[in-house]
């Protein structure tokens, strides 16, 4: 390929060229800053150097916040002393594109070439796809002028687009970096809000504010590092300290500031807050036996650290110091709620029972503090969740699958099993444990559960088709309200004792995490804190929209697609195609493990469908996903992606993608078995063989129990061999890149690696990359980096024919 010198009109829309040079003839400038010769103490320095005023380029000095604008062909000056000048513009790239840039500057000494922050020589760069800043930092000397021509080398000019837009294209370190919600947290009174946030930092490192606010002026009460959280009652936040005596525990008044020590020398170990303050419950652990070298594995589960520890409670008095032991046993115990009055815990413990589905079993229990008298509510249920008890102490809200409690919520035809990971809500009434299903019929599938003390309300998100939605159960009449918020995704809920005040914290498809309140009463909400707007200002942002077909089958599925913010209908694009991996559906989180904002930035039509088999489209919906293995499931993608083709003329049907992980890895290789509609496609720690995942993954059995129900390996190859990808892996001809983490316990990395060698054997275009030392997840920061350039580095190669990225991250080798 012949390269070509190019240079831009630095705030131009198009490229202006002359016999091939276009150059860059306007800056944002800054400056004149002067700087003062120093005073000469000695001659030379410590290293023997004698000072030269070139030296003085080395000061720092802050390029943003342009002055004016700048156009000229000679460097600018200052003719009183030697000053410091910034000259920037920017240069956007929707794929990845390697430059050179020249300043035409002959004083080298004098001039400083900056992308990105980053000092550079400017040759080679290699230019992800971003908006790049780039700046030039001149030191100007009184009667000497120097020459100003930028010019920018590549093979590939048509993918810049050089300005001074002060917009920008989202990039990943827009998803990762920055300041996100944690959670959310309302004192007793509902007068003051305790919000906690992480901070990632371009290096990676995290670090977490609790700051406390007063609802009514909004002034900041408390603001650090310190970890903090309310006691229940008293409108004071509480934190443990190392003292004199031993471990302290602290309670503050926000407002005045007066500290109290609740107690001293209190135990090591986690523990809860009662109601009534003037106890703590705590988890104790008890370590199980260590085997050497060449050990035992008793359980499957038992290669899982800690699986041997068990977990007791013990209640520690805060007047006396007194810990007095509660439960006893092999069986692990874990506290699930304490009531008001702070008189009774509702506590579950559980067993295994391998050889029958669930082959885990939980009892719910509630032990009263007064007399030691234990109530078994619900026992040997294997679908229970937690519990919570009413504010009068006379109910308790369970959570579980269809299957909890016989099957009384159970809501799918006849001889279909429910998925368990479709999550309902039951009500238990203490005095005679009856049991009254909340959410039989509504479709939604429940995630958090908080019984208001405040109106006797239980508040509740629920994933709700693609969005995670906020509603109100009234326990009285059993009716279930949606509650209006602005927000797509609402991830964090609290309510206070009194009070008609809620808060809670939500982000959706187009902007990061914000803050609100909600008037429980007129169901009014008030936003209290704009994280994104801080996060993303500036940041040009893809159209969202909502699109869903009804299958061959009569039934409706969902989606949504995203648009290039530079979109134009009359062009055609490539398109890369996600879907839910688990069974959860693929929501609309701004902060994506897939950021489909960014793909979009770099020129793709996302469409994210929920196929068969997703939670929060009812019962009957999220049994697809059992004992189908990708059945169903994949139809639903193939047809959705041809239907939404057949309706959008904009995606090049010749250029699609599709990636998924863990379940959605299995589909990803599934669906290449199935159909040739896909130019690349990207499988992260995915399933190839059911049977090898069913016995060698930590949860691999247990997640059967879900996907699998009541079928094995030897009871039903049907499901296990012939839907598994590897035995079809001849059927393959889609370039299939496999990512995994090499420390995976959940699906473990011999499923990529084994169908990356049968595809190899089978001369299939196909590569492996895996990650050092992650599990499931790629949660290193430096490392989530790298993992998402090679995805975004194979769609490239594959959708955009352009290998350039993919072979700058792997050089290509001869073996």
């Amino acid at each position: 390929m012949t390269k070509t010198i190019i240079t831009f009109l630095a705030g131009a829309v198009a490229l202006t060229a002359t016999s091939g040079v276009v150059n860059v003839e306007s800056f944002d400038y800054t400056g004149a800053r002067p700087l003062r010769q120093p005073l000469m103490i000695d001659s030379v320095d410590i290293s023997s150097k004698k000072y030269e005023t070139a030296s003085l380029l080395d000061q720092p000095m802050k390029m943003t916040g342009a002055t004016s604008r700048y156009e000229a062909d000679v460097m600018p000056g200052h003719e009183k002393s030697p000053a410091l000048h910034g000259l920037t513009f920017t240069a956007e790239n929707r794929s990845f594109v390697t430059v050179t840039v020249n300043t035409g500057c002959k004083s080298d000494d004098r001039v400083a070439l900056f992308v990105d922050g980053k000092k550079t020589d400017g040759k080679n760069l290699k230019l992800e796809p971003a908006t790049h800043t780039f700046a030039i930092k001149y030191l100007s000397v009184p009667g000497e002028t120097d020459s100003l021509a930028v010019t920018i080398e590549t093979e590939r000019p048509e993918l810049l687009t050089v300005g001074n837009d002060k917009t920008r294209m989202i990039t990943l370190g827009d998803i990762i970096h920055g300041r996100r919600v944690s959670y959310v947290s309302l004192s007793p009174d509902g007068k003051m809000l305790l919000t906690v946030t992480s901070n990632t930092l371009k290096d990676g490192k995290v670090s977490y504010n609790y700051r406390i606010t007063s609802l009514a002026d909004g002034r900041t009460l408390t603001d650090g590092s310190r970890a903090i959280s309310w006691l229940p009652r008293s409108n004071r936040y509480r934190y443990t300290r190392n003292g004199l005596d031993g471990r302290e525990l602290v309670s503050v008044d926000p407002v005045t500031g007066d500290e109290q020590v609740m107690a001293t020398g209190i135990p090591e170990g986690r523990f809860n807050v009662a109601p009534t303050e003037d106890f703590l419950i705590y988890t104790l652990v008890d370590e199980g036996e260590k085997e050497g070298d060449v050990y035992q594995v008793l359980e499957p589960e038992d290669r899982i650290p800690g699986w041997r520890n068990r977990t007791r409670l013990a209640r520690y008095d805060l007047s006396t110091g007194v810990m007095e032991p509660l439960t006893f046993g092999h069986r692990s115990v874990q506290l699930t709620d304490i009531s008001e009055d702070g008189n009774k815990l509702l506590i579950r413990s559980s067993h295994s029972r391998l050889t029958q589905r669930p082959t885990t079993l939980s009892t719910l229990m509630s032990l009263d503090l007064t007399t030691m008298a234990c109530d078994t509510l619900v026992a040997d249920d294997g679908f229970i969740g937690g519990g919570y008890f009413s504010p009068d102490g006379k109910q308790v809200v369970v959570a579980g699958t269809p299957e909890s409690l016989d099957g009384v919520g159970k809501n799918v035809p006849e001889g279909r099993t429910p998925s368990m990971t479709d999550n309902q809500l039951y009500l238990i009434n203490v005095a005679d444990h009856k049991v009254t299903p909340l959410t039989r019929d509504f479709a939604p599938s429940v995630e958090d559960v908080v019984w208001s003390r405040a109106d006797g309300m239980i508040y509740v998100t629920a994933e709700n088709r693609d969005r995670k939605s906020l509603y109100r159960i009234n326990p009285s009449n059993l009716k279930i309200t949606p509650v209006n918020t602005p927000e797509d995704m609402i991830n964090s809920i609290s309510v206070p004792a009194t009070g008609a005040t809620m808060a809670f914290a939500g982000q959706g498809a187009m902007n990061s995490d914000r803050i609100y309140t909600l008037d429980t009463k007129s169901m009014k909400t008030k936003l209290i804190d704009d994280l994104s707007a801080r996060k993303l200002e500036g940041v040009r942002l893809a159209e969202c929209k909502p699109w869903s077909f009804v299958n061959s089958r009569g039934d409706s599925i969902h989606g949504r697609y995203y648009l290039p913010d530079n979109f134009d209908s009359a062009k055609t694009y490539p398109m890369i195609v996600n879907y839910y991996g688990g069974c959860s559906p693929t929501g609309r989180n701004f902060e994506s493990r897939y950021p489909h904002q960014v793909y979009a930035a770099q020129g793709y039509i996302v469409f994210a469908i929920n196929p068969s088999g997703a939670t929060g489209f009812g019962q009957e919906f999220s049994s697809r996903h059992v004992n189908t293995a990708g059945e169903g499931v994949a139809d639903d993608i193939i047809e959705g992606t041809k239907r939404f083709c057949d309706e959008h003329p904009f995606v090049d049907r010749k250029h699609i993608g599709c990636i998924g992980a863990s379940y959605g890895g299995f589909m990803t290789q599934f669906l290449q078995t199935r159909t040739d509609i896909f130019a690349a496609a990207i499988s992260h720690a995915g399933i190839s063989d059911h049977t090898s995942y069913w016995g060698e993954g930590y949860w691999g059995y247990s997640y059967s129990e879900v996907s699998m129900a009541n079928s094995y390996p030897w009871s039903h190859p049907d499901l296990y061999v012939k839907q598994s990808p590897l035995f079809n892996a001849d059927k393959i001809n889609t370039p299939l890149l496999f990512l995994h983490g090499d420390a995976d316990t959940n699906v473990p990395v011999g499923e990529s690696i084994q169908m990356f060698t049968a595809l190899k054997l089978l001369g299939k275009p196909t590569a492996f990359v895996a990650v050092a030392g992650e599990n499931h997840h790629i949660l290193d920061h430096d490392k989530r980096i790298k993992w998402q350039n090679t995805i975004d580095a194979w769609f490239e190669k594959w959708l955009k024919e352009d290998p350039t990225w993919w072979n700058s991250i792997y050089k290509p080798k001869s073996l």
